[in-house]
């Protein structure tokens, strides 16, 4: 990593940049948008949109004129803009898998179902993916992961995102021998799980959000299915469905997140869970066993033990991606991916009373919400991953709210590509 500015830089003087295709062009894909053009070493050439005006708009806002770019869904015609140094604006993702041009994709939709289709096809067309879909990579990064190995190309979370954060001090404790007993991040409302988009609508729009997007966050299905990413890719389990989710603030993370014989609120060690009260941060609690080392601690001001917490005070989203761009094509190093079979599971949870013959919606809807599980509980009950549900998926029994939901509950979207992926997933890892 530390060698990635000076080859950046070489790309950027020897004219060859890294070329980005993004499909996505919400509150995260503009704010990469606006990064990679301001990146030395980094171009993004091709950037998709079911709306025009999100990509348009990304370009402009980023100082580009109407005459910078080309709206086309004709590889052809994407080929000829590219090759005379203008952009492309696309509503088919597909040419961005397609394209000669592109090096590397990003998948910034937050759509379970696209965001399995895409990387699919990026990854069956030989390049890397970054995903800021963690929905997508939660159901099933493993297959991804291991379709990618196949292909000789990188698959990975990004830098930015809480997982690819926490994966940092993860990664920084592990090297340095430290024994990691908590990895977390701070939660940034009050959970509400009967939060809907209807009653965050003001609110989302004043940050021109998606209030799907905005009440996935206060629901609390954003963060589980990052600390289900976090254990997928760690080993690290949930302590207790659905996390503990104390309030606390930095001083006393270490405290809080004792064993319960030692005064705390933790069954064992060995676990990730969320904060109220740290936010936007990030932490890990590491312990070390050698008495030099917890001495050095103490004079380092870290605390008097036996569990020391390590924060980052932030986590800058899409706008760290390309950190995670360069990794992939430089180095062909993910920044964070699953470690094999699946760890956790983020299920699904009825948000209300659900009657048979109605159908579902996602995540940050209204009927369903998402809650963290270790993998073999959730398939022992049979639990519905919360990334398989979508507005085709049909209940067939009454579920009462605040039940898991199960596969015997409802019968899939038989076109669901991401379902027939995970099904493949299943076996492949059984």
């Amino acid at each position: 990593m530390y060698s990635l500015p000076s080859k950046l830089l070489s790309l950027e003087e020897s004219n060859n940049p890294i070329r980005v295709g993004i499909v996505g062009i919400g509150q995260q894909g503009r704010g990469l948008v606006a990064q990679l053009l301001g990146t030395k070493g980094m171009r993004p050439v091709i950037i998709c949109d079911i709306d025009l005006s999100n990509a348009t708009s990304a370009f402009s806002k980023a100082g580009l004129s109407n005459e910078c770019f080309t709206i086309t869904n004709k590889d052809e015609v994407a080929d000829q803009a590219l090759l005379s140094g203008k952009f492309v604006v696309t509503e088919d993702m597909s040419l961005i898998t397609r394209s000669n041009f592109v090096d590397v994709v990003v998948e910034a939709t937050g759509v379970p179902e696209i965001g399995a289709k895409f990387a699919y096809k990026a990854i069956h067309c030989y390049k890397h993916v970054v995903m800021l879909n963690v929905e997508t990579d939660v159901t099933i990064g493993p297959l991804l992961k291991r379709y990618a190995d196949q292909k000789d190309v990188v698959y990975t979370g990004s830098a930015g995102d809480e997982p690819g954060a926490v994966i940092e001090l993860f990664n920084f404790s592990t090297v340095l021998g430290f024994d990691v007993r908590i990895l977390g991040k701070g939660q940034n409302h009050k959970i509400d799980r009967e939060c809907t988009p209807d009653k965050v609508a003001d609110e989302a729009s004043k940050f021109n959000m998606n209030p799907k997007m905005l009440c996935s966050f206060k629901e609390g299905s954003k963060t589980m299915v990052e600390l289900t990413a976090i254990a997928n890719a760690t080993g690290l389990i949930c302590d207790v469905r659905g996390a503990h989710g104390p309030s606390s603030n930095i001083e006393g993370l270490n405290q809080v997140f004792l064993l319960k014989s030692e005064g705390g609120i933790l069954n064992r060690y060995g676990v990730v869970d969320y904060v109220n009260g740290v936010a936007p941060g990030v932490f890990a609690i590491v312990s070390h066993k050698d008495l030099e080392i917890n001495e050095s601690m103490r004079y380092m001001r870290m605390g008097n033990g036996p569990n020391y917490t390590l924060f980052r005070p932030y986590h800058l989203c899409s706008l760290e991606t390309p950190l995670s761009i360069a990794a992939a094509v430089i180095e062909k190093a993910p920044t964070i991916v699953s470690k094999g079979k699946p760890i956790c599971e983020t299920i699904a949870i009825a948000k209300r009373d659900l009657k048979t013959g109605e159908m579902l919606d996602s995540i940050g809807g209204y009927t369903v919400y998402g809650m963290i599980e270790i993998f073999e509980k959730a398939k022992e009950i049979k639990a519905l991953p919360l990334g398989l549900v979508n507005s085709k998926t049909k209940v067939i029994r009454d579920i009462k709210k605040g039940e898991v939901i199960d596969y015997s509950s409802v019968q899939l979207d038989s076109s669901s590509f991401i379902a027939q992926l995970r099904a493949e997933q299943d076996k492949t890892f059984a």
